[in-house]
Formats: structure tokens, C-alpha cells, sequence
């Protein structure tokens, strides 16, 4: 889990190159007030990332109010897929704004239409009827809701299992945490629905099994009847490590959920909108999901989110049963229409497979000198660098920590490390990263490695010392 930062304000090294600069101390002093300010009127669980201020960002940069300038290797958690502050972006809200509407419910709208038909025409058959939400969460539950209405039509109220994986993470609901594998994440619910049963995710490294054989076999080991089964949910790439699962496992699993009028979904809440190199994640397994759930990179800035799916499933329900308050957001939608006019017209996903080989293979390489990396997985602009205790798979989610840390004291900013032990560091910059920014913030992931493995072991007792 994330922890809490101190707001003293440390010395750290000066920085200054074409991409970073880090000319104050850290926290920055005059940032301290804003800090405690939040503090003072936020719940604790707001806090837990490093203490930039954000003054502003642009295409791939981060700013603060005091001169510091970062590489972002967040995306603003995978949101700015197009870039920071696209002023394609902004003019398209500007306009939208200017025209006095700013909400309408789920009266009609015209920008709304034109979104979930670009939506439509953009995605494979039979992925043709677009649901617009506010965020991945409330993606997540109406595909919870989809899937149950679905097996229940096909099967009887039996029809009722979610099966999902472990490490997963789904939002932040009720129904999305009980679909997640953290267990950790839903303590806090107490009476667990029993339909939701959690499988080994097959990265073939945490789960050494990674065959279509380990599917069928977690079923039985929980009990769980493939006739009851209405639904498997899994995140395209798990996006606490960003593994990626077997071809051929999708699509056997694709088989298998259609021999047993099971609804396969594909949360893209990470993966859509050209991050994996594709403009949609499931591409890479040449299968395609009865539901996909859209979020975060949507529309690169504003909140907006999509449940696409069969036209079969989507209309399920009748009208006016499946709504939500901000569903269609006019300025949302002229900011989801401008990004995606971004990513598509500027080729963003094929950008990203190509910036992403060189990430890819110089992690890759970095790897073989650190044996604290486990393991390097992803694709495309997403990275995971797995921190483990040298010699077993065990998760280091302190080194992974202090990692981030240094990075960010560098000049190069990220989010803090969740998923799996928080052992994870995740690299997901914007898809308009310059290749020379890319490798000058993996030269700086490096020697925040070699500084923190070395901390790190200074901190350890030797072996004489525990004896």
C-alpha cells in the first residue's frame, strides 16, 4: 500500500537537462502550505503520492509553480494518452463551454451522438452499442449488472458466478472490489457475495501454469459449475504488473465462454486508446470481448468512461432502467472526441509500439544487471518492472517504493506502487513521448536502482549479524 510522505523539505541534487529540472528542495518549501491544506480537509486516504504540486503539464512534461520540471511516467495514471494540455483538447472544451451547455442528463445531445457513434465505428463487430459513464468503476459494475442479467436470461437466477483473477484491481465500488483480487482492498466489505470467485491470473511467472488447463482447473477447485458461470472479467494487461496473458489462453477462453453463454469481458480501462500499441488491448490476443470497458485515456483530460458491447446484451434492459447522472457530458464528450481524433489521427498506437521496443528492450537490459528485477512485462508505453528480494519472486515493495522516489527527486515522476506486495514499479508516459526523453528517463530509472539496491543492502543485517 501506498504510505504517507513526509512534508519535510530535504536537499536533494540539482537537475538540470533539456527534458527535467530540479532546482529546490524537496517537497518544495513553498508548496508545504497547499500540502498541509489538503491534509487538514482530505481524508488520509487521499494521500500517499509523492508530493508534486502540480502547476501545469504539457505533452509529456509535468511543471510545478517553483521551477521543477519532470518527465511524467504516469499519463496522470494513464489518463493523458494524446499528451498534457493538448491545446486541440482545450479549444474543443473552450467551445463546448461557449456554447452554455454543460449539462443535460440523459436528454439527447447531439455531441453525445457523434461520441458513441465514432465509439462504434472505431470497434470491432460485434461491439456496437456504447454506454457513456463518468469512470472505470461504474464501467465495471454495469458489466457486472450486464453479465448477471444476461446469465440469468440464459440460464435461470443459478446463471450467477463473476469469475475474475487475482491481483486484479477493477475500481473502487463495491461490486468492482468484490470482482478485484486484492483482498486486501475488501476487507472492509465483510459479507462477500460468493459469486464472485477469483482465479490465478496466467502471467507464467507468479502463476507458473499458464495453460488454459489452470482455467478449467480453478473452476473446479472452487467449486463453481461452468453452466453457472455468467461472466469473466479480466483487465486486458493486469495493471499492477501490466501482464499480458497467453494467446493462446485468450482464446481458448473466448471458446470456452461461448460454448457456455458466458459473457467475456475486457476491462481497457489501461489499455484502450493506443497504450499497448494497438488501439485497443485485446488486439493483441485476435480475439474480441462480448463487453469492453473504456476509462482513463478516453479523452486524455476530463472524466468519462464507455461500456461497449453486443447490441444482443446492451439492450437487456429497458428504458430508463440503466442511466447515470453525468452519463454523455457534453464537455466531456467534445474532450473524449478531440483525444480520439488525437490518437487516431496521429497514429499514437503505432507510435507507441514503436517508442515501446526501445523501452521495452532497454528495461530488458537493465534487468540483466539488477537482481532485484524479477521480471519486465507489458507492452506498447506500459511497463512493469516487478522489485523482488534477489533469488526468489517474492515482491520488495520497499525497494519498488524507494525506486520511485529517487526517480521522482530526479526528475522523472510516477504514481506509487500498487498491485501484488506493491512490488511493481509502472512506467505508462504519454503516448507522445520523444524517444530521447524515453531514454533519458530509463537512464534515470537505472541509477535510482543502483542507489536504492545499494541503500537497500546497507540496510539489511548480514547473515553473522542475525546468527
Amino acid at each position: 500500500m501506498a504510505r504517507d510522505y513526509d512534508l519535510t523539505p530535504k536537499r536533494v541534487p540539482r537537475v538540470e537537462t533539456l527534458f527535467r529540472r530540479i532546482v529546490t528542495d524537496f517537497p518544495v518549501p513553498e508548496s508545504i502550505p497547499i500540502l498541509q491544506r489538503l491534509q487538514a480537509y482530505e481524508p488520509v486516504a487521499m494521500r500517499g503520492q509523492p508530493p508534486v504540486v502540480w502547476h501545469r503539464a504539457e505533452g509529456f512534461q509535468v511543471y510545478d509553480a517553483w521551477g521543477n520540471q519532470w518527465i511524467d511516467w504516469s499519463s496522470g495514471v494513464l489518463i493523458a494518452n494524446a499528451g498534457h494540455g493538448r491545446p486541440e483538447i482545450a479549444e474543443a472544451i473552450q467551445r463546448q463551454a461557449a456554447a452554455h451547455l454543460l449539462t443535460n442528463y440523459c436528454f439527447p445531445s447531439e455531441i453525445r451522438s457523434r461520441l458513441v457513434e465514432r465509439m462504434a465505428t472505431l470497434l470491432p463487430e460485434p461491439l456496437k452499442k456504447v454506454f457513456l459513464l463518468t469512470t472505470g468503476s461504474e464501467t465495471v459494475e454495469c458489466a457486472i449488472k450486464l453479465c448477471r442479467s444476461y446469465g440469468a436470461k440464459a440460464g435461470g437466477r443459478g446463471k450467477h458466478v463473476i469469475v475474475s483473477y487475482d491481483k486484479s484491481f477493477h475500481g473502487r465500488t463495491l461490486g468492482s472490489q468484490q470482482a478485484g483480487g486484492i483482498p486486501s482492498l475488501k476487507e472492509w466489505i465483510a459479507n462477500l457475495d460468493p459469486g464472485f470467485v477469483q482465479i490465478p491470473f496466467p502471467d507464467g511467472y507468479r502463476t507458473a501454469d499458464n495453460s488454459f488447463d489452470g482455467f478449467v482447473r480453478a473452476l473446479h477447485e472452487h467449486n463453481v459449475e461452468p453452466r453457472n458461470v455468467a461472466g469473466v472479467i479480466l483487465e486486458t494487461y493486469q495493471g499492477g504488473s501490466a501482464a499480458f496473458a497467453p494467446v493462446e489462453y485468450m482464446q481458448a477462453l473466448r471458446q470456452w465462454s461461448t460454448a457456455h453463454q458466458a459473457l467475456l469481458v475486457c476491462d481497457e480501462v489501461q489499455a484502450g486508446f493506443g497504450r499497448t500499441g494497438t488501439l485497443w488491448g485485446f488486439e493483441h490476443y485476435g480475439i474480441v470481448p462480448d463487453l469492453a470497458l473504456f476509462g482513463k485515456g478516453m479523452a486524455s483530460s476530463l472524466p468519462i468512461a464507455a461500456v461497449v458491447g453486443r447490441p444482443d446484451v446492451m439492450d437487456l434492459h429497458p428504458a430508463g432502467s440503466m442511466t447515470s447522472t453525468h452519463t454523455g457530458n457534453p464537455v466531456c464528450c467534445a474532450a473524449a472526441l478531440a483525444s480520439i481524433d488525437l490518437v487516431v489521427g496521429e497514429n499514437l498506437a503505432g507510435k507507441a509500439r514503436q517508442t515501446g521496443r526501445v523501452l521495452h528492450n532497454l528495461l530488458r537490459s537493465a534487468s540483466t544487471r539488477f537482481p532485484q528485477i524479477g521480471r519486465v512485462d507489458g507492452k506498447g508505453l506500459v511497463a512493469g518492472v516487478a522489485c523482488v528480494v534477489p533469488g526468489t519472486k517474492e515482491p520488495d515493495g520497499g525497494l519498488a517504493s524507494d525506486v520511485v522516489d529517487r526517480c521522482v527527486e530526479k526528475g522523472v515522476l510516477m504514481f506509487c506502487p500498487v498491485g501484488f506486495g506493491g512490488g511493481t514499479v509502472k512506467i505508462s508516459p504519454p503516448l507522445v513521448i520523444s524517444e530521447a526523453a524515453l531514454v533519458e528517463s530509463v537512464a534515470v530509472l537505472e541509477e535510482a536502482f543502483a542507489e536504492a539496491t545499494v541503500a537497500s543492502s546497507a540496510a539489511r543485517p548480514s547473515s553473522a549479524a542475525r546468527q
